[in-house]
């Protein structure tokens, strides 16, 4: 199980091009569950999985269009990896809007050039006071209609939105962790990531 919290939007920037990680799984992913991935490994954001239906691709349930290659991605047993690393065969954590987990295996990474937007959003520390200390989260996503996270709608509530359509002051359901992490693993260790 993963506590998830809502972490605010602040700042949604477009980043040029790069090498993006599509995670191909062996089981389909049902509405609300994906991956948690991002650049920190503090912070993970929900990223939606490709099952639900666009105007633009069939429906993918199978396929988390997870960031760039440099994104970390939550493993099962407390663990993190580098996209880069994932191959066939792994073993990767899904988890839903409610936090409840389950793990799935890699059939195949799918790596393309594309375009990149920078999604910049905060946690508000555990007793910290409006506008004081905030712990940063920062994930790249392909710049695409299909690329999704998953937002608290409040009360439980969520739905997935592309983020062509996010919006600062948005609640992005997210996992937090306060320790550091070196091979994956937490380590009580200072590690500054920016």
């Amino acid at each position: 199980r993963e506590d998830l919290v809502e972490a605010t939007v602040d700042a949604i920037v477009f980043e040029g091009m790069g090498d993006r990680a599509c995670v191909d799984l062996c089981i389909n992913l049902q509405p609300g569950e994906g991956m948690l991935c991002g650049s920190f490994s503090k912070g993970l954001a929900l990223v939606h999985s490709e099952c639900e239906e666009t105007d633009y691709i069939n429906s993918r349930p199978f396929r988390v269009n997870a960031g760039p290659v440099h994104s970390y991605v939550k493993m099962p047993g407390d663990r993190t990896a580098y996209l880069s690393e994932l191959k066939a065969g792994d073993q990767v954590l899904v988890v839903n809007p409610q936090g409840e987990t389950r793990t799935a295996t890699v059939g195949r990474m799918k790596i393309e050039y594309r375009p990149l937007v920078r999604v910049e959003a905060s946690v508000a520390l555990s007793g910290a006071e409006e506008g004081e200390a905030r712990l940063p989260i920062s994930v790249f996503l392909q710049n695409a209609e299909t690329v999704k996270v998953v937002c608290s709608l409040g009360g439980g509530g969520w739905r997935a939105v592309p983020v062509t359509e996010l919006k600062k002051g948005a609640k992005i359901l997210s996992s937090v962790c306060q320790s550091a992490r070196h091979t994956g693993i937490p380590v009580e260790e200072q590690i500054l990531e920016r």
